[in-house]
C-alpha cells in the first residue's frame, strides 16, 4: 500500500550545513496521550497497563546524560517515587544491561521510575512529575531518549564532508527489528493526533533544546506561514515503508 508523501522544509546555513525539517509532523496535531489511551509498545494492546513507552526502561546517551539523571534522582522524595525503596534493594535505579550499556532498571515489566496510576504522588514518570512540581522542565530531569521522543535528530555527513541535520518523527524502523513487533506506535496512528496546537508549539522546549533558540524561531515562523492556523487533527504521519 502506498503511503502519503511527507512534506519537508529546509535551509542551508552560512557554514554549508543543511537543516531538514519534517513539516508533516512538526505542523501536525500530535500530542502525547500517555495515560489517556496510549496502547503501549508491546505486541498487543496494553492500554490497561498505563505504561506508555516506558515498558523497557531507558538507554542513556552518554555520561553527561547519566550524570544529569543521577542529580535529578537525588531530588526525588519518597512521596514522588513509588519504587524508591525497591530501587535501593536492587542496587540502585541505574544499571548495565547484558551488552554493557547503562540503562534504567525495570521492575514488574516497566521502568523503575514509573508510578502506578493510583500512586498517591501521581501516576506516570516520577522524574517528569517531580520536575513539574519543582516548576522546572521535565527534559532537565529525564534521560535524553525519554524527553526527545517522539522527536529524532539525525546528523548525516556525506563523502564530501557536507553535513545534513534532519529533525523528524520517530518511526518503527528507528527501533530496529523490535519496532516491527509493536502493536501500535503513536506517530503512525490517528489516536494521538488530537492536540489543539502544532507539534512545533507543543514541544517548543524540546525542539529548542535540540536545534537551538534562533533556529527554532525560524522554524516556527516558517511553519506558521506555510500551514493553516490550526493543525489538521486525526491525521497520522506517513511512515516510511520498511523493505
Amino acid at each position: 500500500m502506498q503511503t502519503p508523501a511527507r512534506k519537508w522544509i529546509s535551509t542551508v546555513e552560512a557554514d554549508g550545513a543543511t537543516w531538514l525539517f519534517d513539516l508533516s509532523f512538526l505542523a501536525s496535531s500530535w500530542t502525547c496521550i500517555f495515560g489517556s489511551g496510549c496502547q503501549g509498545i508491546h505486541e498487543t494492546d496494553t492500554t490497561e497497563l498505563g505504561h506508555g513507552c516506558c515498558s523497557h526502561g531507558a538507554h542513556f546517551a552518554d555520561t553527561e546524560d547519566r550524570t544529569s539523571v543521577r542529580q535529578a534522582i537525588a531530588r526525588l522524595r519518597p512521596d514522588q517515587w513509588q519504587n524508591r525503596r525497591i530501587a535501593k534493594e536492587l542496587g540502585g535505579p541505574l544499571a548495565k544491561d547484558d551488552d554493557g550499556a547503562w540503562v534504567t532498571r525495570t521492575h514488574n515489566g516497566v521502568c523503575i521510575f514509573h508510578n502506578d496510576a493510583d500512586f498517591a504522588g501521581g501516576g506516570g514518570c516520577a522524574l517528569h512529575g517531580a520536575a513539574l512540581a519543582a516548576g522546572e522542565r521535565p527534559l532537565d530531569w529525564k534521560p535524553d531518549v525519554c524527553w526527545q521522543l517522539p522527536l529524532r535528530l539525525e546528523v548525516r555527513t556525506d563523502e564530501n564532508g557536507r553535513v545534513t541535520n534532519v529533525l523528524r518523527a520517530w518511526d518503527r524502523a528507528d527501533w530496529g527489528d523490535g519496532g516491527d513487533s509493536f502493536h501500535w506506535w503513536c506517530t503512525e496512528s490517528s489516536e494521538a493526533f488530537i492536540g489543539h496546537r502544532r507539534v512545533v508549539q507543543e514541544l517548543a522546549d524540546e525542539i529548542t533544546e535540540l536545534i537551538g533558540a534562533d533556529r527554532y524561531r525560524w522554524l516556527a515562523e516558517q511553519i506558521a506561514a506555510l500551514t493553516p492556523a490550526r493543525p489538521v487533527r486525526g491525521t497520522p504521519v506517513a511512515a516510511p515503508v520498511r523493505r
